[in-house]
């Protein structure tokens, strides 16, 4: 069997995020394992407007082809009013079947690790049927983060990470039998 394509999607959109940080760590830390291909996938690089408020012809497909090339995710959750980012949920309602049958894993970040915002993410997930794993990685604005601004994780939590992703290919690869 072929290597899995798992994106590593970024959910927020504003200036100044961590996001990125955040999305390269997991991304060194998964390359590593050498067991599926990983990459990086910013959703503010496909300039998805307000679903319904403008012509998004050319963007959604090319997110839609984005996502059907992949075999799962790992989301990079920010939370913001005990919540996911507008722009997340934006991303994941301009996709129906490009998410099914699909497996995903979370890496949050937040005054409460982010946990909020994953609890409201998996319920969404579900709707488009991912199946989300167990294992995720709660990050702290308070101990993972210098100044609010500048990523710098604990050892702590490479356990998290690779249990996480560890669970993220056992899920890919059963789900992808189902979609092929």
């Amino acid at each position: 069997m072929s290597k899995l394509n798992i994106g590593i999607i970024l959910g927020s959109t504003r200036q100044g995020r961590v996001s990125p940080q955040v999305g390269e760590w997991v991304k060194e830390v998964a390359d590593k394992r050498g067991d599926a291909n990983y990459e990086i996938v910013d959703i503010a690089d496909y300039k998805l407007p307000l679903l319904g408020e403008a012509d998004a012809t050319e963007q959604a497909t090319k997110w839609n082809s984005k996502l059907a090339s992949l075999d799962g995710f790992v989301f990079i959750v920010q939370e913001y009013n005990h919540s996911i980012t507008g722009a997340l949920k934006n991303a994941i309602d301009y996709a129906r079947d490009a998410w099914n049958n699909k497996a995903a894993g979370f890496v949050s970040y937040g005054s409460v690790g982010g946990a909020r915002a994953v609890e409201h993410l998996r319920g969404i997930l579900g709707e488009v049927s991912v199946a989300d794993v167990r294992i995720h990685a709660a990050l702290s604005l308070y101990t993972d983060f210098e100044n609010g601004n500048v990523f710098k994780p604990a050892d702590l939590h490479l356990t998290n990470v690779n249990g996480m992703l560890d669970q993220v290919i056992a899920w890919s690869g059963a789900l992808k039998t189902i979609r092929s």
